[in-house]
């Protein structure tokens, strides 16, 4: 007599017994059941509705009560979210994602795995969980291993983990979610079971186009603010201001040495470099072309020289000056122009090699006011909660405009009688130039968060 058919849950997969057919699942010869990726188990559970269901085995929470208050675009957004109880929250830095995140972790009050970018983060969230329940909450990184009905975890730690906890958590939120699409961490999400999935980013779509593979793993966006929509009751007023200086006379001949280096390169290995995916064609050919990879070299050694440019630091001196008294963040590209930013204006000094204490007491001492600037290549982009500026001033970064949305996001943070502004220092006659114009199409109406 044949059995009644049932789903179970085997390292980051789902099974299906007794059954011939079911959705997203291919026939697996090895244990003589169909197999799916475990993120298809909400959809192979409503085609077999009468199966025996044995794949979460979730861990306990107790009943979760907060004073979380939602404005109005934050219930707007969850709201949105509980419909399909799938899908990402796009909203700009300083909009309050976590509060979204937790209300809904609150009205769910199912076990739920909370996955982040970096260890400042996991911290952050770790704290904002226990303050806002009461309970206590698991963490996964950073040397610690407690699994809890409401768990933290790194993206690095989940992608280890995830075959052996997938069927643990029935709600799974992905902070940074764009970071989920990379390769390797897009198994993080194939390897959950978890029926609800949100997603919380400022900035979604990646110029790799890996995003879209979020669709199928989390779901797509539910909802969609950018900063010029929150801008005033919401967020703090802002400006963006471009200032363009000239390369001195040596720099000039040297830039145009290395373009012309470039477009010789490209001509001798018999290509043409019009868009994003030309230059990745570039970038592949660099393995195995010398022409190749002498235009790829001196095209870096020019954007470099455009980046850093000398009278760049003359119009910093002239900023600096002219908001003496307002907390300034300054962001460049590179560390040697962070690094010289920082020993010729005497600014504290934040990159990848900063030891995790000194930059807490960087980042403590410009909260309190004890300090009102700070110089940075990169790090403070996102995943840290950075005090709040009213000035951001950026000396080099790329064309994406998810760089220039988190980066505009951490002088919004909104306070009485506050206006933000946003300086891009950019260099005229250069690559530079059409960077800047393509960042700041994240600016423009349903361009936020573009890569």
């Amino acid at each position: 007599m044949k059995g009644p058919v049932r789903i179970t849950y085997d390292r980051g997969t789902v099974l299906v017994w007794g059954a011939r057919s079911a959705p997203y699942c291919a026939w697996d010869p090895r244990v003589g059941a169909l197999r799916a990726m475990a993120h298809r188990y909400r959809e192979v559970r409503e085609a077999l509705p009468h199966a025996v269901d044995e794949v979460m085995d979730p861990l306990p929470v107790p009943p979760l009560r907060s004073d979380i208050r939602l404005k109005p675009f934050q219930r707007e957004a969850l709201d949105a979210w509980m419909e399909r109880r799938r899908g990402i929250v796009v909203l700009p830095t300083g909009a309050g994602k976590t509060f979204v995140a937790l209300k809904a972790v609150e009205e769910l009050s199912v076990s739920t795995l909370v996955v982040v970018p970096t260890l400042p983060l996991l911290t952050q969230w770790a704290e904002r969980i226990s303050e806002a329940f009461g309970v206590e909450v698991g963490v996964v990184g950073g040397g610690r291993s407690e699994l809890r009905g409401i768990t933290v975890i790194t993206y690095d730690s989940a992608y280890l983990r995830a075959p052996e906890i997938g069927n643990r958590f029935l709600l799974a939120v992905f902070d940074e979610v764009h970071h989920l699409a990379a390769e390797g961490y897009i198994e993080i999400a194939e390897s959950l079971a978890s029926p609800y999935r949100m997603g919380l980013t400022a900035t979604l779509e990646r110029e790799d186009g890996r995003h879209v593979h979020l669709l199928t793993r989390v779901g797509g966006v539910v909802y969609r603010l950018g900063p010029r929509e929150l801008a005033g009751e919401h967020l703090a007023e802002f400006d963006t201001v471009r200032v363009r200086v000239r390369l001195t006379e040596d720099e000039r001949r040297e830039y145009e040495r290395l373009i012309s280096e470039y477009r010789e390169g490209l001509r001798r290995a018999g290509l043409s470099v019009g868009s994003l995916e030309d230059f990745r064609r570039l970038v592949m050919r660099s393995g195995s072309s010398m022409a190749a990879r002498r235009a790829l070299i001196s095209w870096n050694r020019a954007r470099k020289l455009a980046i850093n440019a000398k009278r760049k630091l003359e119009v910093l001196e002239e900023l600096l000056e002219s908001h003496r008294d307002d907390k300034v963040i300054i962001f460049t590209e590179y560390n040697e122009m962070a690094e010289e930013v920082s020993r010729r204006f005497l600014i504290p000094l934040i990159t990848h090699r900063t030891s995790q204490r000194e930059r807490q007491e960087i980042l403590s001492a410009f909260r309190t006011g004890g300090l009102t600037k700070v110089v940075t290549s990169k790090v403070l982009d996102e995943g840290v909660d950075v005090p709040d500026a009213r000035v951001g001033i950026i000396l080099g970064g790329t064309g994406s405009r998810r760089e220039f949305i988190q980066r505009l996001g951490r002088i919004l943070r909104k306070r009485e009688g506050k206006r933000a502004v946003l300086y891009e220092v950019v260099t005229a006659g250069t690559s530079e130039v059409r960077a800047s114009a393509r960042r700041r199409r994240a600016l423009d109406p349903g361009g936020q968060g573009g890569g």
